[in-house]
């Protein structure tokens, strides 16, 4: 009996062997067999023929009786596939379990917490820093949101966006309608398109990293500071692209007429 090269692959790929596969398929052609017969019918040498009936047995492939000579018989392959399961998931929960009460008390004693994927950046400086370090490490596509607010943010973006540019990166600049003073110097770097009513603003770098501006908050010292959101989290940058590229075209639609 031949099977296609894709169900030979996927019992390999539960862990079966050549030999064992060549035996199963001889059982199911047959029916039942004794071991000298799956020898010769399998081309399973015989000297090997019991550790490969005794390891299909174990797997849960096929049976055995009590006959003399003792004969073999298939199981079938839903029974056979449902045991694996069974047995893989009830050795992974035993794992689970030694590994969870083991390791967990030496993880947590050593005060060690998992990186996280979002943090909070309050103040221009380290906004600031942290938007040009989006902006340096941008390989194929920078996208900048500029509300009015952010005006004085613009200027000093110029010369980076400049060397993005000669770099062969893409730029997309959506920028508030009342930004009149730098539009013109950021088209010359940039695609750019305005956008009435812009109120948030931030930056995405090549769709992994994000800086997105979320307003004003107190700070520890009791003023205000602007707050932002800095996350390298991928499902959060495709979001906020997502969204940015819901704006740009609604922008370009406002544009046009």
């Amino acid at each position: 009996m031949s099977i296609s090269d894709r169900s030979r692959k996927a019992m390999e790929n539960l862990g079966l062997t050549g030999y064992e596969i060549r035996v199963y398929l001889s059982l199911l052609d047959t029916g039942s067999m004794t071991a000298s017969e799956i020898s010769k019918k399998s081309g399973v040498p015989y000297s090997k023929i019991y550790e490969v009936l005794s390891t299909l047995e174990e797997k849960g492939w096929l049976e055995s009786d009590s006959s003399r000579p003792q004969k073999f018989f298939p199981k079938s392959p839903s029974s056979a596939l449902e045991a694996m399961r069974m047995r893989r998931e009830n050795g992974f929960r035993e794992s689970q379990s030694t590994i969870v009460n083991e390791l967990m008390p030496m993880y947590t004693k050593s005060g060690i917490k998992e990186r996280p994927e979002i943090w909070v950046a309050r103040g221009v400086f380290n906004i600031g820093a942290k938007v040009n370090e989006i902006i340096q490490n941008s390989q194929q596509e920078l996208l900048v949101a500029l509300p009015a607010v952010a005006e004085n943010v613009a200027k000093p973006l110029q010369p980076v966006l400049r060397t993005l540019h000669d770099r062969g990166i893409k730029i997309h600049v959506l920028a508030s309608a009342k930004i009149n003073d730098t539009i013109k110097a950021l088209s010359r770097v940039a695609e750019v398109r305005l956008k009435d009513g812009l109120f948030g603003g931030g930056v995405i770098g090549d769709g992994k990293h994000v800086v997105i501006l979320l307003g004003e908050g107190t700070g520890e010292n009791g003023n205000m500071e602007p707050i932002a959101i800095w996350a390298d989290h991928s499902g959060l940058a495709g979001f906020a692209k997502g969204y940015f590229q819901y704006l740009w075209d609604d922008a370009s639609l406002k544009k046009k007429r």
